[in-house]
């Protein structure tokens, strides 16, 4: 608490005039463009590593940045407030990006991947909805060799909570209009990377200079020179050939005995 407390000084001294004008905005209204859901983890920053200012981004935060999926109703019977977040990101503020980011050494595969862990009540509830992670990984799916099988399943589980949140119906109707983009990203800690899984390697790839480029000409955004392309909505395994083959599960239904 001595560091929270020293920094608000701190930000209260040196920092909050210089965004007094921007706060001022702020004050009047929100309009963030992005939803960001992403893991508790103290070591996952969104801010530092994605350079975004106070307004840029709506946050939903919780262990292994997972996404309760909804019954075929569309009901998320789970994690109401979870389930409010989204769908008052999609259809009252508008976002047109949602970004699903996950971790390497994430606390929270690595219980999924230990079945012997004794874990409290609570947190053995949550972390069902990561259950259809871990089957796919141990039915042999794999994105990177390279990577531990923890870190192989972080990276599997953002794919997998890209489906969950397909079974929104506010993200479903979105997706269908061509007015939302889903995008999977995971954040390695010791090379501080970040990355973007890219549906024609079928793996997760750097987000450096070319690649940034190649998403945004691909989305159709404005370049340095105020060009803009052409729109092409992009929906995270909506023709993923992957998908198909993998009878990924998604409502909460089909696995709800399995906790």
């Amino acid at each position: 608490m001595r560091k929270l407390i020293h920094g608000i000084v701190d930000f209260r001294e040196r920092l909050a005039p210089q965004y007094q004008e921007t706060f001022a905005q702020l004050a009047l209204g929100q309009k963030p463009d992005v939803l960001f859901v992403g893991c508790s983890d103290s070591r996952m920053v969104p801010n530092l590593f994605a350079s975004t200012e106070p307004g840029d981004l709506f946050v939903i935060r919780n262990v292994g940045n997972l996404v309760a999926p909804c019954d075929s109703h569309g009901a998320n019977l789970f994690d109401r407030s979870e389930g409010a977040a989204i769908e008052y990101a999609v259809e009252i503020l508008g976002v047109v990006d949602i970004v699903v980011c996950g971790h390497s050494e994430c606390g929270a595969t690595l219980a999924l991947l230990d079945e012997k862990r004794q874990l409290t009540p609570n947190l053995k509830s949550w972390l069902r909805h990561g259950l259809p992670s871990a089957e796919r990984l141990r039915n042999g799916e794999r994105l990177d060799p390279t990577l531990s099988l923890h870190n192989q399943l972080s990276q599997i589980n953002v794919l997998q909570q890209i489906e969950h949140l397909k079974s929104y119906t506010v993200v479903k109707n979105a997706l269908a209009e061509g007015r939302l983009r889903l995008h999977a990203w995971y954040f390695n800690i010791a090379k501080v990377e970040v990355e973007t899984y890219d549906e024609e390697a079928e793996r997760f790839l750097p987000i450096d200079r070319e690649m940034a480029e190649h998403l945004l000409d691909a989305m159709g955004e404005d370049d340095p020179d105020g060009r803009k392309t052409g729109i092409v909505p992009w929906q995270y395994a909506a023709q993923n050939k992957k998908s198909s083959g993998k009878n990924q599960k998604c409502c909460s239904a089909e696995y709800e005995n399995e906790a």
